[in-house]
C-alpha cells in the first residue's frame, strides 16, 4: 500500500492507496508543533481504527507547504511506517511543465493537483482550491501549469470578520435561508458563502477567456462541495484531488517492484 501525505496549513489530507484507488482516507488539523512522534502514534491510531497495520506500507510520499513539519513527517514515516518517504520538490519528476516566472515560487500541492489533472481529466482546465486559500490554476491543453490567481480563504475572511469587529460573532459556514439574511449570522454566512460563489464564477470567466470556452473546472478541498452546490461553474469536485496528484508522481519516480 502506498501512504500519501498532503500537508497544508490549516489541514493535513492522509489516503492509503492500493495500486491505483484510494482506500481510507483522513482529513486532520494541522498542528504546528507536533513532533514526528505524535504524528506517527496517530498515523498508527488511523490505519488501526480501519484494520490496517503500519507494516502494511510499503511506499509513502509527501506535498507539503509548511516546510517546518515536512522533516517531521518525512520522521514520521520513516520511524512508524518503516518506509523513507518521497518528498515532492524540485528535484522531482512530476510530469509537468511549469511556466512560472519562478518555478520554485509554486507549492507542491499545486504542481501534484496538475499531475493528477493531465491524468484524469480533459485539458485545458482550471483548478480552484478551496484550502487556507482560496487559489485558481491553470493548465493549458497541453499539460502545462501556466500560473494562477490566489485569494484569501473562506475561512480567513470568516475569523477575520469575527477577530476584527465588535460585535459581529464566529459563524459556522452552512447555507442560510435566503440571500437576503435576517439578522447577523444569516448574514454574514450569506456574504461569505454567496460572496466566494461570485468569486468563483467572475474567476472562472476570466480565466476561460484565456484559456478558451471548453475549460474544464474542477474544485477540490475540503469545502469545494459546499461551494458547488451553488454554482454551475463547478463540472467536477474532487477532494482528494492532490492524493491522487501523489499516487501518480510517486509512480513516475519509484521502480515498478516497489509499488503497493
Amino acid at each position: 500500500m502506498l501512504l500519501t501525505i498532503d500537508i497544508g496549513n490549516t489541514n493535513i489530507t492522509v489516503g492509503l492507496y492500493q495500486g491505483q484507488t484510494l482506500g481510507p482516507r483522513w482529513r486532520i488539523r494541522t498542528i504546528h508543533d507536533k513532533t514526528a512522534d505524535e504524528y506517527g502514534i496517530l498515523l498508527e491510531q488511523l490505519f488501526r481504527h480501519r484494520g490496517f497495520q503500519p507494516e502494511h506500507v510499503n511506499g509513502a510520499a509527501i506535498a507539503s507547504v509548511v516546510p517546518p513539519l515536512t522533516p517531521v513527517f518525512v520522521q514520521a514515516c520513516r520511524e512508524y511506517v518503516g518506509q523513507a518517504a518521497l518528498v515532492v520538490d524540485a528535484g522531482v519528476r512530476t510530469g509537468v511543465r511549469i511556466r512560472y516566472d519562478n518555478p520554485r515560487e509554486v507549492g507542491a500541492d499545486r504542481v501534484v493537483d496538475v499531475a493528477a489533472v493531465q491524468a484524469l481529466y480533459h485539458l485545458p482546465a482550471c483548478v480552484v482550491d478551496f484550502g487556507t486559500a482560496t487559489t485558481f490554476d491553470a493548465i493549458s491543453a497541453e499539460g502545462d501549469y501556466l500560473g494562477g490567481a490566489i485569494a484569501p480563504g473562506i475561512g480567513i475572511a470568516a475569523q477575520a470578520l469575527f477577530e476584527r469587529t465588535a460585535k459581529l460573532p464566529r459563524v459556522e459556514l452552512t447555507r442560510p435561508p435566503s440571500v437576503i439574511g435576517r439578522n447577523t449570522p444569516h448574514s454574514m454566512q450569506s456574504g461569505l458563502l454567496f460572496g466566494y460563489v461570485g468569486l468563483v464564477e467572475g474567476m472562472v470567466a476570466r480565466f476561460k477567456a484565456e484559456l478558451g470556452p471548453e475549460t474544464q473546472v474542477i474544485a477540490t478541498g475540503g469545502l469545494a462541495e459546499i461551494i458547488a452546490r451553488e454554482t454551475e461553474v463547478i463540472e467536477v469536485v474532487d477532494p482528494w484531488l492532490t492524493l491522487h496528484g501523489l499516487r501518480i508522481v510517486y509512480e513516475l519516480n519509484c521502480d515498478s517492484s516497489t509499488r503497493a
